[in-house]
């Protein structure tokens, strides 16, 4: 992943011993560590570069921290509702089944539309 986040320009190049191990600074494990949060929050790769590019840049505007968070927490939003909504319709047909010998299925007269 290290290589991965380097090409991206999320991590500058490491510097590498004669035989070719990396050697990471404070300030790149620091890196690491942000870019790994961020991840585990669910940003993509491109809203990481963006946040990373402002964590770095001590003359930033908070407002533009806290305007790419917020688009992240409504999309956030939105897929739970998607998902909520699937779970119901999904919990529906599954009463609906009578989960028995008989053929007639609801749940396959949903999916087949």
């Amino acid at each position: 992943m290290v290589r991965h986040y380097e090409g991206l320009g999320l991590l500058a190049r490491v510097a590498r011993t004669d035989s070719g191990y990396r050697q990471y600074s404070e300030a790149d494990v620091h890196t690491l560590r942000f870019i790994k949060r961020a991840r585990e929050l669910g940003f993509s790769m491109e809203e990481i570069g963006e946040l990373v590019g402002l964590w770095q840049n001590r003359r930033r505007a908070s407002a533009s921290v806290r305007r790419i968070a917020q688009k992240h927490a409504d999309d956030l939003a939105q897929r739970i509702a998607q998902m909520q909504a699937m779970q119901r319709t999904l919990q529906h047909l599954i009463h609906c089944c009578h989960g028995d010998e008989r053929p007639e299925c609801p749940i396959l007269d949903e999916l087949a539309g």
